[in-house]
């Protein structure tokens, strides 16, 4: 298998950083979290002039046909430079109208850059088990009903169209009698609580009163929801993993260059084996990370939704334990500087936190992992 990237790869992943440098600096980020959108029209504008909004969208809607292993790149310098712009609930919710099909007039808005998408799909009694739907849809004349409420909606303040999950029918765990919706955020009977989360990104709890919707609204089938919804939630965690791995590798950066310019006892702190293992330590557990994000971005692309669900779970598993030991292990080796605001390490280590809890936490997805087919049978071992 060919991990290695294409050239026109790398110059697209080359462009963002430099864009990353150049005009979403630290300072930059700090301003655009104090304000009150907490994202920038700027900065999306140019994400999507370099074309990061078409990178995933399908040719015929004026975008690039991009893979997953294109979207690791990207999501990688996007958690290098810690930016907090809606780009992973917008693809996610593309992700989510690409396989449903049926909504080519949005994914051109999203090539484009007009349209913002969020996900409305967890509920407070779910955690990260997004088969637990209590929200509802009633067919209603040429239509249905939504009602129900979603929590913790990355972005969901700031979208423009909703990505919604309710139930149709069956019992409120099962995977069948799930639809999935389209609709405008500012439909009537809507009703969005927009805050910011502990890393600085935005995040929204989401009420549907009454909420009428027209059938064309529906993304794939009605009550069949569930492969969509199993294979686009895939696709999110997977480029989690390659936004954590990039933090990771820039927390990790930033320890390194501080053991060598921090003097105790008259010398670069570095030069203390007792922090050079701590290091090393580090640097494995990120090295194991990468391999198996890349391995998850690599399946994700593929026909075989088995294969596809050990990877992504292994990947969130493996990069979830990564990223809790490098961010603790970076803001002890700051010392008491590492918690401080002023500092890139607490940020970076609050955006690892918040993705450990996203998409399905690290045990979620061990569960996961072993509750596939053959597992007990040693096929995984």
């Amino acid at each position: 298998m060919d991990f290695s990237f294409k050239e026109e790869q790398l110059q697209f992943s080359d462009a963002l950083k430099r864009w990353v440098v150049k005009d979403y600096s630290f300072e930059a980020r700090k301003k655009i979290i104090g304000s009150d959108s907490g994202v920038s029209d700027a900065a999306w504008a140019a994400l999507s002039e370099l074309g990061m909004l078409a990178l995933p969208m399908p040719q015929e809607q004026g975008g690039f046909d991009g893979s997953a292993l294109d979207m690791f790149l990207v999501m990688q310098e996007l958690g290098r430079g810690l930016v907090v712009e809606p780009y992973f609930a917008t693809v996610l919710g593309a992700e989510f109208l690409k396989l449903g099909g049926g909504h080519a007039g949005l994914l051109e808005q999203v090539a484009g850059g007009t349209l913002k998408l969020a996900c409305a799909l967890g509920e407070k009694q779910s955690r990260h088990d997004l088969s637990d739907i209590a929200a509802s849809a009633t067919p209603n004349g040429a239509g249905y009903v939504i009602n129900g409420r979603k929590s913790v909606v990355a972005h969901g303040g700031q979208a423009h169209s909703l990505i919604v999950s309710a139930r149709s029918g069956g019992a409120q765990r099962d995977t069948n009698g799930i639809s999935l919706f389209v609709m405008p955020a500012t439909s009537a009977g809507v009703t969005v609580s927009d805050y910011r989360t502990l890393d600085g990104q935005r995040a929204a709890d989401i009420v549907f009163d009454q909420v009428q919707v027209p059938a064309a609204a529906l993304v794939g089938a009605a009550g069949a929801g569930w492969n969509v919804l199993d294979a686009a939630a895939d696709y999110g965690a997977g480029l989690l993993c390659a936004e954590a791995l990039g933090a990771m590798e820039a927390i990790f950066a930033a320890t390194l260059e501080y053991l060598k310019t921090r003097n105790q006892f008259g010398a670069p702190i570095g030069k203390f084996q007792a922090l050079q293992h701590r290091m090393a330590d580090m640097y494995i557990h990120l090295e194991q990370a990468r391999s198996m994000a890349l391995l998850a971005a690599v399946k994700l692309g593929g026909a075989d939704a088995l294969e596809r669900r050990r990877a992504v779970s292994a990947a969130k598993f493996r990069v979830g334990q990564a990223l809790r030991f490098i961010g603790q292990q970076a803001v002890q080796l700051h010392g008491g500087m590492g918690v401080t605001d002023e500092l890139p390490a607490a940020h970076y280590f609050k955006r690892l936190t918040m993705i450990e809890l996203s998409m399905g936490d690290s045990d979620h997805h061990l569960g996961r992992f072993i509750a596939q087919p053959g597992f007990a049978q040693g096929e995984n071992a």
